[in-house]
């Protein structure tokens, strides 16, 4: 993920502003929304991909091992902007691109 100064934390917005590019709040929404679905999935893949490396086929649920490194990549995702955040970013400064199903019909 890049290394842009996305918050940790909510922000509050001006909804004039997110509606701005659309004309419409609702479809800002949406965008951010499937927007914010998408850097989920892509970060989900990828934390699955790094913890595949630490699965063990002997390990039940009596017997799991506490690995250090393996704990360090999970609190590492868990410091990670939340991917609506990103999205919003993203959006707030041009760097989605979209097109509006309207638009298609034209």
């Amino acid at each position: 993920m890049a290394t842009k100064k996305i918050p940790l934390n909510t922000v509050t917005r001006d909804l004039c502003d997110l509606a701005a590019p659309t004309g419409n709040i609702y479809e800002t929404v949406v965008i951010l929304s499937k927007r914010a679905n998408q850097i989920a999935t892509a970060e989900k893949k990828e934390l699955t991909k790094k913890l595949e490396d630490f699965k063990n086929e002997r390990d039940t649920m009596e017997e799991v091992f506490e690995n250090r490194e393996q704990i360090e990549i999970s609190k590492y995702y868990e410091r990670q902007p939340k991917p609506t955040l990103v999205a919003i970013s993203e959006f707030e400064n041009g760097e989605l691109s979209y097109r509006l199903a309207h638009q298609d019909e034209e």
